[in-house]
């Protein structure tokens, strides 16, 4: 037999990860699920598998489906950027949710992301910024994953460049970068102001090498076609 639903008093003895773990499919849960999405938000921490659950639940009762918190799953989803974690949550909403504006717009922005668009990104975020502003963290998550494929990518960067892929200019730029030449080991060139990323085995292919395998290149192309 199938474990018994518990009744909500029993329900709010649980942390939202056991009810997750004990009955995943039971609706009863699914108010505590939503208001765990807001928690993330609102505390900018991220629970991927609660987040599936609550999509599945939704699969289930799709006239209790809140297009809002759906939003927000996959606005954090895109903070978890370069998971893979926007396809998976993107596979559970029905295709006639994600014909709506909001959610076609989020399709186009991960689309840039994947590809290292970030102008195209930022242009768009801001045509769409109804659907980021509620969300804290949102551009700052963005911007250490621009600079995480810009480390992939490049053994020195333009400042051009990283200002372009993490949306800044000004101030703002330098103590980002300043921020970075402290906690990630960047290096700035005296001469003309580019950036020195740290080494790694993608963006000085012969540390790989060393290992005794060989980097796939055309691999690090396809990721990164606009980059280079």
């Amino acid at each position: 037999m199938g474990k018994e639903i518990e009744s909500p008093q029993e329900q709010s003895s649980y942390t939202v990860e056991q009810l997750v773990a004990v009955n995943p499919f039971n609706p009863e849960i699914l108010p505590d699920l939503e208001n765990h999405v807001n928690e993330q938000v609102t505390s900018q921490t991220y629970s991927l598998e609660a987040n599936l659950c609550l999509l599945r639940l939704y699969q289930f009762e799709p006239e209790r489906m809140n297009t809002h918190i759906v939003a927000q799953i996959l606005v954090k989803a895109l903070m978890a950027m370069p998971t893979p974690d926007f396809s998976l949550c993107l596979f559970l909403i029905p295709e006639r949710v994600q014909m709506e504006e909001q959610f076609k717009a989020l399709i186009v922005l991960s689309h840039y992301l994947e590809t290292a668009r970030f102008q195209q990104f930022w242009d768009e975020a801001a045509k769409n910024r109804h659907i980021f502003e509620a969300v804290p963290g949102f551009e700052q998550a963005i911007q250490a994953y621009a600079s995480h494929l810009l480390s992939l990518s490049y053994q020195k960067v333009p400042r051009s460049v990283l200002a372009e892929a993490v949306n800044m200019d000004g101030a703002s730029l330098e103590k980002f970068i300043e921020q970075q030449v402290t906690n990630s080991g960047w290096i700035v060139e005296k001469e003309d102001g580019s950036i020195v990323l740290p080494q790694n085995e993608f963006n000085h292919p012969e540390l790989k090498k060393n290992t005794g395998e060989n980097v796939p290149l055309e691999h690090i192309a396809r990721i990164f076609p606009i980059l280079g």
